[in-house]
């Protein structure tokens, strides 16, 4: 089920009754009117081949270029990881620099791995620490992970782990932890 219960992920209108044509139709008059949203949701069902549209990588890039140029972090987030995935690791940091300054925090984390991988430790370390402060567990792991080998500081790890405790402690509430414990299948 999508995570908004059918509803246009636009307008929050509902779709019940809508044919996927009617659907496609309202995604593409978004894309004409220049909504970032639309164009990147647009490139993710070129990139997955969803529908009629047949996968399709570089009409996928093409979008997600479109979408950054107006400022949607999430396509410059998969630009990050198709640049990466490609090999041209110029354009992939740039990518996800972009959309880590935006405040993804998935991109923060994979400018942590990019500096890791090109030996500045020192960047590394400042990436890692404020995708960690909010919440991002991946980043948290990878400074556990450092701070076990011995490259983080007891200090380090625990003023991060304890901002990050307090980030994800900000994102709790009951209807987040019904949803995870069915998930989970433990209710």
């Amino acid at each position: 089920m999508p995570r908004n219960g059918g509803a246009c992920p636009f307008c929050n209108a509902e779709r019940k009754g809508k044919s996927v044509e009617e659907i496609f139709e309202e995604l593409i008059k978004r894309v004409e009117a220049k909504d970032a949203g639309a164009i990147y949701v647009l490139g993710s069902y070129y990139r997955q081949g969803l529908g009629a549209l047949g996968k399709d990588l570089e009409k996928a890039i093409e979008l997600w270029k479109q979408a950054a140029e107006l400022g949607f972090s999430k396509a410059h987030f998969h630009l990050g990881i198709e640049y990466h995935n490609g090999g041209d690791l110029k354009k992939s940091k740039f990518h996800y620099e972009a959309a880590a300054m935006a405040g993804h925090e998935v991109a923060r984390f994979h400018c942590g791995l990019e500096e890791h991988d090109s030996g500045n430790y020192e960047k590394t370390l400042k990436h890692l620490k404020i995708a960690a402060s909010t919440g991002q567990y991946h980043a948290m792991d990878e400074l556990r992970h450092l701070f076990e080998t011995g490259v983080v500081s007891r200090e380090s790890i625990d003023s991060t782990l304890t901002a990050y405790n307090n980030s994800c402690a900000e994102m709790r509430s009951e209807s987040r932890d019904a949803y995870i414990h069915a998930m989970n299948g433990t209710m």
